[in-house]
């Protein structure tokens, strides 16, 4: 257990590092912006460098932004989630301070491009290890678990006011190429990990009734059992069929492995649900 819980915080911090790579040594000196938390802080520390003479990092606001967010999530998410989010920002912030801020090129469509697939990477093995980056996830599962609605929707509405303001505030050129880095981040994020709220995992196992309870000591779904047969061996098997949240999913995979890893698994996006779905 202890090994499970050091391997995910070394992958937090790996994901921490890549985020402030891509910041520094590709995103800021060319003012593109990156998504969430991350971009607002970026873009708050080159309006007060470039309009008001002052230089704030972005590391340090981006530490400042995320303390009511923590708190909010701490109460209204979840503590252990919460931790990992924490440790999350915490690194974010510090690599971001001792890292220079270096451009590895003048090409800002390279500077797009390359820094939104390392953000994205970033990104995508924080989510698959069952944590987040902080700031923007928080708000979004709060906001959607009140308001019923898919959290990539609020992700879009901030994303797109960092894109408007810095098309405003700089070139209009600045908001395009954004707009790019924000697409190639979200598509390694896709391509790692998931950015659907909800997916439906089908498991074809032997053991149902011990995989059942293992899954309910961690998470509160509900889980309709099926009769299965083996199409080749003719084995009697059972299918768990339940729908979880992405922050859920890495857990069900470490369950899984641990209760019958020979159970066959497929992982499903889930554009929506009707009926009853905890939200706590």
């Amino acid at each position: 257990m202890f090994m499970i819980e050091a391997k995910r915080i070394i992958i937090v911090i790996i994901g921490a590092l890549l985020n402030a790579v891509s910041l520094n040594f590709f995103f800021i000196e060319a003012n593109v912006y990156a998504s969430g938390f991350t971009g607002a802080a970026q873009l708050i520390a080159s309006v007060f460098q470039d309009f008001l003479g002052i230089g704030i990092s972005t590391g340090i606001l981006l530490f400042v932004l995320n303390i009511p967010v923590l708190i909010l999530g701490w109460y209204k998410v979840g503590k252990g989630f919460t931790l990992y989010s924490i440790v999350s920002v915490m690194f974010s912030s510090l690599f971001l301070q001792i890292i220079p801020v270096f451009a590895l090129s003048d090409d800002i469509i390279l500077n797009a491009v390359f820094g939104g697939v390392i953000a994205g990477a970033g990104v995508g093995l924080t989510l698959k290890h069952g944590a987040s980056t902080g700031g923007l996830d928080i708000i979004a599962m709060v906001l959607s678990r009140k308001k019923d609605k898919p959290i990539g929707s609020f992700i879009l509405v901030i994303n797109a006011v960092i894109i408007v303001l810095s098309g405003i505030l700089y070139e209009p050129e600045n908001a395009l190429y954004t707009m790019v880095a924000l697409y190639v981040t979200t598509r390694v994020i896709d391509a790692i990990h998931t950015r659907y709220e909800k997916v439906t995992a089908m498991i074809v196992t032997h053991k149902p009734e011990e995989l059942q309870q293992a899954i309910h000591k961690i998470m509160v779904r509900g889980i309709t059992i099926l009769p299965a047969k083996g199409a080749y061996t003719k084995s009697e098997k059972s299918m768990l069929y339940l729908v979880i949240t992405r922050y859920e999913l890495y857990d069900l995979e470490k369950i899984i492995q641990e209760v019958d890893p020979n159970a066959f698994t497929n992982i499903i996006e889930t554009a929506g649900i009707y009926g009853v779905f905890r939200r706590e």
